[in-house]
C-alpha cells in the first residue's frame, strides 16, 4: 500500500513539474486552466487504470485474440478522435510540434499527402489504456460462463468514446490541429473517458468481480 502512494506521488509530482516546464517554454497562450486539468486527468487515470488492473491467466490463443480485439479498438478510437485524419488543406505538411494545453501538448504533428497524425499526450495515453481496459475485458470473457462474454459485445460504454467523437466531428477546423481538438470537446471526451474507464475497470454490466491490482 505505501508503494501504491508512493508511486502515486511521484506521478503527480511528475505530471505538476512537467506542466510547470511547459508553460514556462510554451509558445502563446494555453487556453482556460481546466483545460490543463483535464490533460493531466487523462494522463493520471489511464496510467493507475493500467497499473491497477490485472490480466488473468490465459491461453495464447485468447491473449492473441484479445490483442487484436485491443489493437482494433485503438485504431477506431485513433480515427474517431482525431489522431488520424484523412489529408487534406490542411496546413503544410511534415512535422511540427503543436502548443496546446498542457496534457493536450506538446502534440507531435504529422502533415502527410494521405494522413494526417496529430499524437496528443492525453489522448494517446488513454485511448492506450482504454485498449489495455478491452484487452483485459477479453481475457476475463474467454474464462467467464456465456452471459459474460456475451457481455463485453453488448457493452455500450465501450463504444461511447467512438460516438461521442463521431457525434461532434462537424465542429472540423481548419488545420489538422484544429479538426483533432474540435472533434471531441475538452469537456465531453473527458467525462466520456473517465466513465468508461470505471466501466471498463468493475465491469458492472456483466457482474464480474472487481480486478485487483
Amino acid at each position: 500500500m505505501n508503494r501504491r502512494y508512493l508511486a502515486g506521488a511521484l506521478l503527480v509530482n511528475s505530471l505538476l513539474l512537467s506542466t510547470l516546464f511547459y508553460v514556462v517554454v510554451a509558445d502563446g497562450p494555453l487556453g482556460p486552466p481546466r483545460y490543463a486539468l483535464y490533460g493531466l486527468t487523462w494522463i493520471a487515470v489511464g496510467v493507475v487504470a493500467v497499473t491497477a488492473t490485472r490480466v488473468p491467466p490465459a491461453s495464447d490463443g485468447t491473449r492473441r485474440r484479445a490483442r487484436l480485439l485491443a489493437g482494433g479498438y485503438f485504431a477506431v478510437l485513433a480515427v474517431a478522435g482525431g489522431l488520424v485524419t484523412a489529408s487534406g488543406p490542411m496546413g503544410p505538411t511534415g512535422f511540427r510540434v503543436a502548443f496546446l494545453p498542457p496534457g493536450w501538448g506538446p502534440a507531435l504533428v504529422y502533415g502527410g499527402t494521405l494522413v494526417n497524425v496529430v499524437l496528443m499526450p492525453a489522448r494517446v495515453v488513454g485511448y492506450l489504456a482504454l485498449a489495455y481496459l478491452i484487452y483485459a475485458t477479453a481475457v476475463d470473457a474467454a474464462g467467464a460462463a456465456v452471459s459474460g462474454v456475451v457481455g463485453i459485445f453488448s457493452c455500450v460504454s465501450c463504444s461511447w468514446p467512438v460516438l461521442a467523437s463521431l457525434s461532434t466531428s462537424l465542429l472540423g477546423g481548419g488545420s489538422a490541429v484544429a479538426g483533432a481538438v474540435t472533434t471531441l470537446s475538452y469537456d465531453l471526451s473527458t467525462l466520456v473517458f473517465l466513465v468508461t474507464v470505471a466501466l471498463l475497470y468493475w465491469r458492472p454490466f456483466v457482474g464480474w468481480d472487481t480486478p485487483s491490482a
